[in-house]
């Protein structure tokens, strides 16, 4: 284990003073807990045990971030660095280096977020799912969040986006290693039906962004050809309804005035282009 790590004579208690703040400082990694905000949900086993190799050979270059809600407890909650912190107890690590800062819940949960994001190693949701816990946690609008993140509002548009598909469209979009404008272009269908249905041909045949994007729009075509369709066919159906009522009407006006003594005779007569209907009346009636 790297000897600029781990000191040579163990710690059995994590000091903190006044002036500890900003400063690097062992802590046992049984004294840290997890940050509730932290943004990221999936951890690779296979990039934990790498980072874990690299750990061994050349130590924590960059400390951990954490704060101390209760100094009497000697409890410290991580603000940023979760995947070291896993990796360094893969290893056996009892103390960890780390920074101490001043910060609230809000102030941490920020802190964890914008870490995450700004070293880009969230996936798509897990991103998207960070910018949304900030504009809660500070109320901001898209447009603030946007400077904050140093990015256009579309960019965080866009990440929002993804939110409108469910966790098993979001798991088989990260198992099959599909881009971020695979996920928009299936979010052109509506309903999450459709959505896993396309989605698992765009998999079945390797299709790429482009191909994703023309074979979405073939759909939405097919569509609204079926809705046109059924447009016309519901159109056909109230104007063969109130034919019927027309019918019915005249049948019952006759039957009427034939209750009241009168012989009238109808004759109902197909053509080509109409349907005629003659009603004789008697003259003498």
């Amino acid at each position: 284990m790297s000897k600029n790590i781990i000191p040579k004579k163990e710690k059995r208690e994590n000091r903190q003073d006044e002036g500890a703040y900003g400063k690097v400082m062992m802590i046992r990694v049984d004294a840290i807990i997890p940050n509730p905000a932290q943004p990221r949900r999936f951890f690779t086993d296979d990039a934990i045990l790498r980072l874990a190799d690299s750990i061994r050979l050349h130590g924590i270059i960059q400390p951990l971030c954490v704060r101390c809600p209760d100094k009497s407890t000697g409890i410290y909650e991580l603000v940023a660095g979760e995947r070291r912190l896993r990796a360094a107890k893969v290893i056996g690590m009892r103390e960890v280096p780390c920074i101490t800062v001043e910060a609230d819940p809000e102030e941490s949960a920020h802190m964890a977020i914008v870490e995450n994001i700004q070293r880009e190693n969230l996936n798509m949701f897990e991103q998207a799912e960070a910018i949304k816990r900030l504009m809660c946690i500070h109320c901001l609008t898209q447009e603030k969040i946007a400077e904050k993140l140093s990015c256009s509002q579309s960019y965080v548009a866009n990440k929002l986006r993804l939110l409108r598909l469910d966790s098993n469209e979001r798991e088989e979009i990260l198992s099959a290693a599909l881009s971020e404008r695979h996920a928009r272009a299936l979010l052109r269908l509506k309903d999450s039906e459709s959505r896993l249905a396309a989605m698992h041909t765009v998999i079945r045949r390797e299709m790429n962004v482009a191909q994703t994007e023309e074979y979405i729009d073939r759909l939405l075509e097919a569509r609204k050809k079926e809705r046109e369709i059924e447009k016309e066919k519901k159109k056909a159906k109230i104007i063969l309804k109130d034919v019927r009522i027309l019918y019915n009407t005249i049948d019952r006006a006759v039957e009427t005035v034939r209750l009241s003594g009168i012989d009238v005779q109808t004759l109902k007569r197909e053509t080509a282009s109409d349907t005629e209907i003659v009603i004789k009346i008697p003259k003498g009636a």
